[in-house]
Order: structure tokens, then sequence, then C-alpha cells
């Protein structure tokens, strides 16, 4: 509006592959990481063009962009996803060549970021950063646009709309180790599959479902809809538990954001342990059991799961699991949130439950 030359890019990434520790093994992953060099050459090359402002869209999460804001000059704002975190207020990273604003907006269209700055003589003078709530029950759709969408799932409204049971109780997605409605998927793993554990991702999208609301199919698919959504049932031993759950809390608390994979901690059904965060790689997770009994490290343990990467799968997908499980219930009363003792929290303002240390 002002007339200023305004740069918007995507942020480059690269697949690489990056190794980590675990108990003196090598382990690889196949992750987007930040190509700071050719991000910084983009922004130097945008600038030389003219460009008086540079924004970039991001899909690495929120702890990335705060490292990158600190490292890549010239960028006055990164509006980020990934991590779905809903951050009211920008966050200001100062590097070598000023500061960088760090934005995140939630998920599942709850809120618009709005980004207003005053440009100047070339240059970002002043900005104003708000989420804006978006109330969809309250804004008038496009007609064409719902007509269309209204087309496309006309075919499959009958198995949509079909209730599989009432819940009594608040079903939520989005706690850093768990929610109410992975924790419901986490029971019906070891109720159909037969399992004595469960793990379930720990996904940040999906939507909740109010106490005394019938539980859709369509429910049930806001919270499970990815391409690789097979159950899987297999023997593992206590130590490969641990080697899972530790992978996971590395991928989530690692000093380096880079190494950082975004997300919550993978939720478990019928396994008690505690997690350190700031302790070290392979030695975050202790105080493992099962039904009340300390987990063996050599002995097997019948574990259910789903959304595996590491290959295609052939079997149930996962909604079709937790879906006989509903129909059989019918009803969901209180559900027992089974989370970590976490250790070191204690005081923390940004975690601390009732189990902390």
């Amino acid at each position: 509006r002002s007339g200023a030359e305004i740069l918007v890019t995507s942020c480059p990434g690269c697949l690489f592959h990056l190794s980590k520790s675990i108990r003196g093994e090598r382990v690889f992953h196949a992750v987007e990481v930040v190509e700071e060099g050719r991000m910084q050459q983009m922004v130097d090359e945008a600038r030389g063009k003219g460009a008086q402002v540079v924004i970039v869209l991001s899909h690495n999460g929120m702890d990335v962009d705060l490292k990158m804001a600190s490292r890549v000059t010239g960028i006055d704002a990164i509006m980020g996803g990934h991590t779905h975190d809903a951050i009211p207020r920008p966050v200001e990273v100062k590097n070598a060549g000023g500061i960088t604003l760090v934005t995140n907006a939630g998920s599942n269209s709850k809120f618009l970021g709005v980004l207003d700055l005053d440009v100047r003589d070339g240059k970002v003078r002043d900005y104003r950063y708000h989420l804006l709530p978006v109330f969809s029950n309250l804004l008038d759709a496009d007609a064409e646009m719902a007509a269309y969408i209204d087309k496309v799932r006309a075919p499959y409204m009958d198995k949509l709309s079909e209730e599989l049971a009432i819940t009594d109780e608040l079903l939520y997605r989005r706690g850093n180790f768990n929610g109410t409605f992975d924790q419901l998927i986490c029971d019906a793993l070891i109720d159909v599959q037969g399992a004595q554990i469960s793990f379930s991702p720990g996904f940040r999208w999906g939507v909740s479902v109010m106490p005394g609301e019938a539980i859709t199919y369509e429910h049930l698919m806001t919270q499970t809809a990815i391409t690789y959504p097979t159950v899987t049932l297999n023997n593992m031993t206590g130590t490969r538990i641990k080697e899972i759950l530790e992978d996971v809390a590395d991928n989530l608390f690692n000093q380096d954001p880079y190494y950082q994979q975004g997300g919550d901690m993978v939720r478990t059904g019928g396994l008690k342990y505690s997690i350190d965060p700031t302790a070290s790689m392979g030695s975050r997770i202790s105080d493992m059991e099962v039904d009340g009994k300390p987990i063996e490290p050599n002995a097997e343990y019948p574990v259910a799961g789903w959304a595996s990467v590491a290959q295609k799968l052939d079997g149930r997908p996962v909604w079709d699991v937790v879906a006989e499980y509903l129909r059989d219930q019918k009803t969901i009363g209180h559900i027992d949130l089974n989370e970590p003792l976490i250790k070191g929290a204690k005081g923390n303002p940004g975690y601390a439950p009732a189990d902390s240390l």
C-alpha cells in the first residue's frame, strides 16, 4: 500500500541425514534442515535488487525459526508454522544485522496472524501484530466455495456423519505429553489389538469434541487422517521401548533446535515412565513400568502403534481400529490421562503439572 518493495519467500531446506547416538549406536534421521548460507544469499540478492522488506514464510517450527533468525541477517519477519504454536506477540530476535520478528499462528485456522509494517525511507520503522481469532460460525461462507466443498463431500457424508459414541469428557489434543483424544486412541489400540503397551504420535493438529457431544467418524478422521495410518502390533524388549522414547524425546528437547523435528512427546498407553527434558540424549527416560512392575530390559512386551514412517505396511488403518472400539464402548466416560512424571520442571512457568519434580 505504501509502495515499498517487499520480498516474500519460503524457507529453503534440503534433505539431509542427521545422526545421533543412542547407547553408542548411530541413529540416522532424514529431516529438513535450514541451509543458512542459501537463505542468506537469497536475502542479500533480494536486498541488492531493491527489496525494502523481506518476509519469510516458514514451515520449520518455532524453535528452528528462532535459531535461524539469530544467524541470518536482513530478514524483517519470519511467519512460521509446523509446530502450530499460537504466539500472541512476535519474538524479537537480535542478530548481527538488527532484529527479526518470529511468529506462529496456531493450527486449524483458529487464528489469522496479522502483521502491519510501517515502512519509511526503505526500512521497517515500526510494526503491529496480533492474532485475529477466526469464528467460522460467525463468518458468512463464500457461496461458490461452499457449494464446491459440499459437492466434494457429498459421496462421503453418510460415513463422516456416523455417530460412533457419546463422550462425557472433553476430548482434545495438544498437551506436551498427552491429550484426552490421544489417550482414547491409545486405549483403543490396547483393547482392540490385545497389547500391553500402545504408542500414538504427538501430533499438534486436530479439533476438540465437547462433553455430551457425539463422536462422529469425521471427528475421528480429523485426528488420524494421514497417509501412513497402518496399525502395528510387535513384541519389543524393554531396551527397545526405552530407545524409542529416548529418540522421540531428543527430537523435542535437543539443545540444538536444528535437530528438533516438531510435535509433542509420543503418547503412551499402559506404560508409566519419568522424563527429564534437561538431560542428555539417552538419559532422559527412567522409571519405566507396565502393570505396576518395572520393565525388564530383555523381556518382551506386545506393543501396538500406528503412523510408522519406516516402511510401507499392510494392515488396518487406525481409524478403523478406533471406530471399532468406540462402537463397542458406546459411551466414553472418564479418561485416565496417562502422563509421565516430569523431572526438572517444578516451578517452570511453561510447564508445571501436578506430577513434576
